[in-house]
């Protein structure tokens, strides 16, 4: 039996999901918008989220945001209309285990995808499902490369499965039980990219109302996926690389330095040896 949560503003919806799963055994928190979602996540633990992409107050992608940020940190499924589905690819390329289509097509086709991700979490591997000669090559290499504790880059084009690599490394690591804490740089706004890496102290800056922890020390013990590395502004990427040269960071208004035990995986579309030259 698996604890899942249930996020949809649709009351009749909401309660169909609730009904298949509860009927196949599994305990069933339910959850009427984003917000409630969220406080959900602060105070308890879950197995499975299904999300439905857009909600009042708080969307899928704020809950696929947060759960990214959880140590245990359950797959998530996002729910969809046929007019969102682009929306929902780009969910599971920001992480999202999976899709589906609203109205579901079937209870045996929810339950499928259900228990598929189940049993992925339950072995702690990121399903590969494959009889490529190449890829299976690229997976012998990652297996190799993931017990040594250094930094990889991973680098192919969008949509290859850079992120789907980098979780298998974390997975197959002494730091498997440790958080993977993943970060879009191509999203991150130069002027913030340093507080979100780093953190900062309390007044450090207009809006700074409290000391907050930057991903570096979020990721401690554990994995620290930096998407799109190519993309950081060269400022931040000078800081980035003192971080990784002393293994310490400093917060943004803060003068002490602090120690961190991460392992850094990035990984980049972009030729990175011929830009820097």
């Amino acid at each position: 039996m698996a604890r899942i949560l249930v996020a949809d503003d649709e009351p009749s919806f909401r309660e169909l999901l609730a009904d298949i799963l509860d009927g196949a055994g599994h305990e069933v928190v339910v959850v009427r918008d984003g917000v409630e979602a969220l406080a959900a996540l602060e105070h308890g633990t879950f197995d499975l989220v299904l999300t439905d992409q857009r909600m009042p107050r708080a969307s899928g992608l704020d809950l696929l945001h947060r759960t990214q940020r959880l140590a245990s940190r359950p797959p998530v499924v996002v729910l969809t209309a046929f007019g969102t589905i682009p929306e929902a690819v780009e969910a599971v390329r920001l992480g999202a285990a999976d899709y589906l289509t609203k109205p579901i097509a079937s209870p045996a086709a929810l339950l499928a995808v259900v228990n598929r991700l189940l049993a992925a979490t339950v072995t702690g591997e990121t399903p590969f499902v494959t009889e490529d000669p190449a890829l299976k090559e690229l997976l012998g290499l990652v297996d190799t490369v993931a017990p040594r504790d250094v930094s990889v880059l991973v680098t192919g084009e969008s949509g290859t499965g850079k992120e789907l690599v980098a979780r298998r490394l974390h997975e197959r690591s002494m730091r498997s039980s440790g958080p993977f804490i993943a970060v879009n740089c191509a999203a991150l706004p130069e002027s913030l990219a340093e507080s979100e890496l780093f953190g900062h102290e309390k007044g450090a800056f207009t809006g700074a109302d409290r000391q907050r922890r930057g991903r570096f020390e979020e990721a401690g013990g554990g994995t620290l996926f930096l998407d799109e590395i190519g993309e950081l502004p060269a400022a931040v990427q000078a800081k980035l690389l003192r971080a990784l040269d002393g293994r310490t960071v400093r917060r943004v208004g803060g003068s002490a330095e602090i120690p961190v035990d991460v392992r850094l995986v990035a990984a980049t579309n972009r030729d990175l040896t011929s830009e820097a030259a």
